[in-house]
């Protein structure tokens, strides 16, 4: 593999680029790892289907989604509703020994269907679950793994050009995987953006026999917690985020942050100064090297808005940014800057939401 700070031309690397094995000639097609848990598929394979159709399109190959689960009623839903984001064909692994993830079944199923089936190219979430099948299959298939992606795109060779951040956020760096398939890649959730479903018919369905017995796997699920129940933050989706920054202070006044969050009913989290000094815990960092957002409404109080930072939140439907530095940053990608000190802001801010929002006075308006 070759690492490089932006995208190079073919000829560029004709030092690592070798003619590919002919053994792989034959891996064809772009196909994306539908994540599912208990029957809810979570929303980056959906997104990471919208990215596939692109590549595929340029490849001018196949899109196919890879279900893995329980029985074949919930997976052959799930596969149909792939077809609604775009895909051409869907791959089921369908099994009860599958009914919750546990890394060696579900290895055994998608390397499986890889070396059966033959993609050049495989996506996954850059989930919990994501990463951790996501490096079990590259390991066994030994291929190549380009981890928490920010941006896909294929080389005019044809080669998947992978971009994520590297040392510590401060740059990029585009990786290919050149002589060896599948190319593969994790994409961080909200990165990409959700396509539009579009009602369309149900494709061709290929079941493939999983070969498991429960006595071949060592682990055993004991309990099973959902995400979404989880005391850990859910900053990818949420549709209104509130943030701060070194410019408020202290861990006392990124309190006056989750005040107004509470009071908007939002999210609220931080840029990563903030969890270097321990004012925040690390799951409420957003950024290139946090969590990637695209709420309807983000408020960044006291955040300068470095490109790390930018990165992260540039999705979003609304940006307004708080800050006493009219030259930061951040006034250059926000929708609304208001050049004053958060700390007084804020306060006011909650005040005005709360006497908006309070119960008495949507009572008084309708009135």
């Amino acid at each position: 593999m070759s690492e490089v700070g932006k995208t190079p031309t073919p000829a560029g690397r004709a030092g690592t680029k070798k003619e590919l094995p002919e053994h792989f000639k034959a891996y064809k097609h772009v196909w994306v790892f539908i994540e599912q848990e208990r029957g809810q598929v979570h929303p980056v394979s959906w997104e990471l289907m919208g990215a596939g159709r692109k590549l595929a399109d340029k490849l001018k190959v196949d899109l196919a989604a890879v279900v893995i689960g329980p029985n074949a009623e919930v997976t052959t839903q799930t596969a149909a509703e792939s077809f609604r984001y775009g895909a051409d064909l869907a791959y089921v692994v369908a099994d009860d020994i599958l009914s919750d993830y546990r890394n060696e079944s579900y290895t055994k199923a998608l390397t499986d269907v890889v070396n059966t089936y033959k993609p050049e190219i495989l996506l996954l979430g850059a989930t919990t679950l994501g990463r951790d099948l996501a490096g079990s299959v590259a390991t066994t298939l030994l291929t190549g793994l380009t981890a928490d992606c920010t941006e896909l795109d294929v080389d005019t060779d044809g080669s998947l050009a992978a971009t994520r951040p590297t040392f510590g956020g401060s740059l990029l760096c585009t990786i290919y995987t050149l002589n060896y398939r599948p190319q593969m890649a994790t994409v961080r959730p909200r990165v990409m953006s959700m396509p539009e479903p579009v009602e369309r018919p149900v494709g061709r369905i290929v079941f493939h026999p999983l070969g498991l017995v429960e006595d071949d796997i060592v682990t055993k699920v004991l309990s099973f917690m959902p995400d979404r129940d989880s005391a850990k933050s859910n900053l990818a989706y949420a549709d209104v985020v509130v943030a701060g920054g070194l410019g408020l202070g202290s861990p006392e006044n990124f309190q006056l942050v989750r005040q107004l969050a509470a009071v908007l009913g939002a999210d609220y989290g931080c840029s990563r100064p903030l969890v270097q000094k321990g004012w925040a815990p690390a799951d409420r960092q957003i950024g290139q090297t946090g969590k990637t957002i695209r709420p309807k409404l983000y408020i960044a109080a006291g955040i300068s808005g470095a490109i790390q930072h930018r990165v992260g939140v540039e999705g979003a439907d609304m940006i307004v940014a708080i800050n006493t530095d009219k030259n930061a940053p951040i006034f250059d990608f926000a929708h609304v800057g208001i050049v004053t000190d958060a700390i007084r802001l804020l306060p006011a801010l909650t005040e005005a939401f709360r006497a908006r929002l309070s119960p008495h006075s949507r009572d008084r308006m309708a009135s």
